[in-house]
C-alpha cells in the first residue's frame, strides 16, 4: 500500500510546530536570568523540510483546494499518490473530468493503486454512471478484498447497487463492509486518500437498511439511531418495521415503542 494518509501528516507537523515554539519560549525565559555558568551550546535540529506532499496536505486541511492542487503539481510527476491527492482536491471543486484525469494518471503509474481505482469510481457515481461505478469498485475489491480499507469501497458498492435498486446486492455489500469495519457507516471525512460516497437519492430508505444491519448485529442505539433518521426522511412503512425479524429483540424496548408512536416530522 503506497497511500500517505493525509492526516496523520498534517497533525504531525502541528505537533512538530508547536513543540518548536514551547522550546523557544523557555529559552528566553531563561535568557533572562544571569546563571553562574553558560550552559554548552547545542546545534538547533534542523526543521523537517516542507516538500510539495505536505505543503498540499495542509492547505487540503484548510479545504484551499487550488492552492493544493497547485503544490501537488510542484511534486514529482512519478508519483502516484500526488495524481490521487490531486484528484480528490479536484474532486472537492467539483471539476470531475480533472478529477478523473488524475484518478486515472495515477493508476497508470501503479496498476493496482485500489484508492485511485476506487476513487474513480466516485466520479462514475457522482456521473449516475452506477453500472461503471460499481466495476470499479469491484475491480478496487478486487486487488484488496479483506484489508480494513476494503470496508469502505464495499460500502461505496453497496451504495451504488442501491442507486440501481439492486437491494439485495447493496445489503450484502454493506454486511460485508460492516465485518471489515464496524464504525464503516459512521466515516465523515472526505479528505483522506480513499472518497466514501454517501449520496444517496432514497435516503429514507438507505436509512431503514442501514437500520436493519445496525440491529441484525445486536447494536441497537445505532439501529434506533438511524431508524429515527428513516422515519425523518420519509419512511412510511412501520408495518415493515414491525415484521422485520432484524428488529424482534428490539420491539419491547421502551425506545423502539416511542419511535414507533411518534409523527416525525419528515426534514
Amino acid at each position: 500500500m503506497i497511500s500517505r494518509p493525509l492526516f496523520s501528516v498534517v497533525v504531525a507537523a502541528v505537533v512538530t510546530g508547536g513543540c518548536l515554539s514551547a522550546q523557544a519560549g523557555n529559552s528566553m525565559v531563561d535568557a533572562g536570568k544571569t546563571p553562574a555558568s553558560s550552559p554548552p551550546q547545542t546545534a538547533a535540529p534542523d526543521k523537517p523540510a516542507i516538500t510539495p506532499e505536505l505543503r498540499g496536505d495542509i492547505f487540503m486541511a484548510k479545504k484551499q483546494y487550488r492552492e493544493a492542487i497547485e503544490a501537488f503539481h510542484l511534486g514529482s510527476p512519478n508519483d502516484p499518490v500526488l495524481y490521487n491527492k490531486s484528484g480528490i482536491a479536484y474532486h472537492q471543486l467539483q471539476q470531475l473530468d480533472n478529477a478523473l484525469k488524475s484518478y486515472q494518471q495515477a493508476v497508470r503509474l501503479k496498476k493496482d493503486y485500489v484508492e485511485a481505482i476506487n476513487n474513480i469510481g466516485t466520479v462514475y457515481y457522482a456521473r449516475k454512471n452506477f453500472r461503471r461505478s460499481i466495476s470499479y469498485y469491484k475491480r478496487a475489491i478486487k486487488i484488496a478484498p479483506q484489508e480494513p480499507r476494503a470496508a469502505s469501497i464495499y460500502s461505496n458498492l453497496g451504495t451504488a447497487y442501491f442507486a440501481r435498486k439492486q437491494y439485495k446486492d447493496a445489503t450484502d455489500a454493506f454486511e460485508t463492509a460492516l465485518s471489515l469495519d464496524p464504525e464503516v457507516f459512521e466515516h465523515r471525512s472526505n479528505f483522506s486518500v480513499l472518497l466514501e460516497e454517501r449520496n444517496v437519492e432514497e435516503r429514507a430508505k438507505y436509512h431503514y437498511y442501514v437500520a436493519k444491519m445496525y440491529a441484525k448485529n445486536g447494536r441497537t442505539e445505532l439501529a434506533l439511531q438511524y431508524l429515527r433518521k428513516a422515519l425523518e426522511e420519509g419512511f412510511k412503512d412501520k408495518k415493515q418495521i414491525e415484521k422485520d425479524p432484524e428488529f424482534a429483540s428490539m420491539r419491547d424496548l421502551k425506545e423502539f415503542k416511542d419511535l414507533m408512536a411518534l409523527e416525525p416530522r419528515v426534514l
